[in-house]
């Protein structure tokens, strides 16, 4: 399922969220420049398991260099449709929640939220020497604080081979939780069929990330239960 929007305008500009947008943009570009020395750079700024699970590895680094990737290796990405990917969905589901929080709140959920996705992936994948780097920890934080504050939402969303249309509108809670479900199931899949050495999306790190904005937004009373103003009709058709 592809999301193309919701319908629940937001109350102010979203200066935070196009923010983290850019950050993401401008590291990627600086990540893009490094040329023949990316390999060195992923495996220095992104998330390496095994150099936290490893003894004689670890000993190689300092404390401020095994805490770094924490931070580093979620505003780094492995393309141009990783980027786009992880940027779209904060875009049509960070602007609310950045509403509902406040941009101080907002960014603590996002980089909070991103480290307990990384711890997670380091349990579950504790051995692997495979630089693990994306926003999808962070963004799925965001997905799990909406998914709680806006459960009346519904999420403009075209549905594989059918890219171009139909739209159909789901409800939040349908989109939100189909997408754990998928991240749950594939993640279980993972542990099963599981290899040190073979790259993959970090599905532990998904769930982690979601289920610390959920358990966040516990604590925040959830929106009354209206039906969500829609956005003007102009902005209908896109």
């Amino acid at each position: 399922m592809l999301p193309l929007r919701d319908d629940i305008p937001s109350q102010r500009f979203p200066g935070l969220t196009v923010a983290i947008i850019a950050v993401n943009v401008a590291v990627f570009l600086f990540e893009v420049m490094q040329g023949p020395q990316i390999e060195r750079f992923l495996y220095i700024w992104g998330f390496v398991p095994e150099r936290y699970t490893d003894s004689r590895i670890a000993s190689f680094f300092t404390l401020r260099q095994q805490a770094a990737p924490f931070l580093t290796s979620m505003f780094l990405h492995g393309g141009w449709m990783h980027l786009i990917g992880n940027m779209w969905i904060l875009w049509i589901f960070g602007d609310n929640v950045e509403d509902r929080l406040g941009r101080l709140g907002f960014l603590g959920l996002y980089l909070v939220g991103g480290c307990v996705a990384t711890l997670l992936h380091l349990i579950t994948n504790a051995h692997s020497p495979l630089p693990t780097i994306g926003a999808s920890g962070a963004v799925a934080a965001v997905m799990g604080a909406y998914f709680r504050l806006y459960p009346r939402a519904r999420v403009h969303t075209v549905i594989p081979p059918f890219v171009w249309g139909p739209v159909f509108e789901l409800p939040a809670v349908v989109f939100l939780g189909c997408w754990f479900l998928l991240q749950f199931f594939s993640g279980t899949l993972s542990l099963v069929n599981s290899s040190e050495h073979v790259g993959g999306v970090a599905w532990w790190a998904h769930i982690g990330g979601f289920a610390f904005g959920l358990i966040v937004a516990l604590f925040l009373r959830a929106e009354q239960p209206r039906r969500p103003r829609r956005r003007p009709q102009r902005d209908e058709g896109w």
